[in-house]
């Protein structure tokens, strides 16, 4: 859970901090062009997350889960820190860019892999009547990392200035992530491994095999893309874009309270949501959420001012929305899939999706914003959403089952 939120750290930071040195790297007359040069990095390193699902996947489901989790942490950890080190377009030129787009890269693949298995490893500890509650706090985890980024970021812009800022204190934010990934190298080192991966999947013929989930797995590959796609899409505005335009309507450091307030309100909701999930069921409550999104968050990202209450209705209707539906996610997906392909199943449909309406939709938001066709936009990310719901639905009807035990013939049939 700490290394899920130092992964949300270091991917919000981006988004937080892209205003800031987007011209520095990727440098135009023009704001707009400069911040969609950053957005296609940010994109870039999104699209890498099927690399890591693949990479990882069959990893985590042939050496176990431990292992990937602390291969996941180096590579975010790497990134990180080369991005807070990076030269500048104007010391080395094109280079610059291709360095950041470098560290994406990584990020990128890190989280490809870091999300279904340790969604895997907490599904697998995890009691059956208490997956929903599990599945919540990792999604705070998420929300921590969140938070953090914006304290520091709000700290910083207090303390040394907006121009400063747009300087050099951007790095700092980038290489504190580095120390935190350091930290949790340590204590990831002494994870003990799943009893369900020790039981269930040590030591069998054929784990992770992405050739055996496409052939025999198809139906819930699909089902996971489209639960998904929803929540890549909403991932990818209220992570980059929804940041950015804060930062440019409101004054200096409104955007860094405005998340700090509504993460930290859902930090405190965050554990009863996952309680309530499990009590009237995780496609029951994925459909209530759908439905208030639908309406909170289509009007306030349509009416979104440089206010403190614009920005936190049009910011907080998406922090609701992910924190509730990433609190059954790992329940929704993790139970379609068998274990000895439970990690490589969930992470090729989220990693893929993912990167492509997740990496995508930045770039793409910003470009219609430019062209006044925001509500257009705003209709596809709403019916991508709805979609999840009755692929949730019927997502219930695959459940994977543990396999039949082995019953040995009589033993005077043997011995004839």
């Amino acid at each position: 859970m700490i290394g899920n939120a130092v992964e949300s750290y270091d991917m919000l930071a981006f988004g937080l901090f892209a205003p800031l040195f987007a011209a520095q790297f990727f440098p135009s007359s023009n704001p707009v062009t400069s911040m969609l040069g950053a957005f296609t990095a940010f994109g870039i390193g999104v699209l890498a997350r099927p690399v890591g699902g693949i990479l990882f996947g069959r990893y985590a489901d042939r050496r176990g889960r431990r292992p990937a989790l602390l291969l996941a942490i180096v590579l975010m950890t790497s990134g990180s820190v080369l991005i807070g080190v990076a030269p500048t377009y104007e010391h080395i030129g094109i280079l610059a860019p291709l360095l950041l787009v470098v560290a994406r890269i990584g990020q990128g693949i890190s989280a490809g892999g870091e999300w279904p298995t340790a969604a895997a490893y907490l599904m697998e500890e995890a009691p059956e009547k208490r997956k929903c509650l599990y599945g919540s706090l990792f999604s705070a985890s998420t929300g921590l990392g969140v938070l953090t980024a914006s304290a520091i970021g709000a700290g910083l812009t207090a303390a040394i200035g907006r121009e400063a800022m747009a300087a050099w204190g951007w790095r700092v934010p980038f290489l504190i992530g580095g120390v935190f990934g350091l930290v949790l190298m340590v204590l990831r080192n002494r994870l003990a491994e799943t009893a369900v991966f020790r039981r269930e999947v040590s030591g069998r013929a054929r784990t992770g095999s992405l050739r055996q989930v496409l052939r025999s797995h198809r139906r819930p590959v699909l089902l996971s893309v489209v639960i998904v796609g929803g929540i890549a899409t909403v991932s990818g505005i209220w992570s980059a874009v929804v940041p950015a335009k804060g930062q440019e309507l409101a004054p200096d450091g409104t955007m860094y309270q405005v998340v700090m307030v509504a993460v930290g309100a859902m930090l405190v909701l965050n554990v009863p949501l996952g309680m309530l999930a499990d009590r009237i069921g995780a496609t029951r409550f994925l459909a209530g959420v759908t439905v208030v999104f639908a309406v909170a968050g289509s009007y306030g990202y349509l009416n979104i001012r440089g206010t403190f209450a614009s920005l936190l209705l049009a910011y907080g209707s998406g922090v609701v929305y992910l924190v509730s539906v990433t609190s059954v996610l790992p329940k929704l997906l993790s139970e379609v899939f068998p274990p000895h392909v439970r990690v490589i199943g969930m992470g090729l449909p989220h990693a893929v999706t993912t990167a492509v309406l997740g990496g995508a939709t930045p770039a793409v938001a910003t470009f219609l914003g430019e062209k006044g066709a925001d509500g257009a936009f705003v209709a596809v990310m709403v019916a991508l959403v709805v979609l999840a719901v009755p692929a949730a639905v019927a997502s219930r009807g695959h459940v994977a089952r543990p396999p039949a035990p082995v019953v040995p013939e009589p033993a005077l049939a043997v011995a004839k």
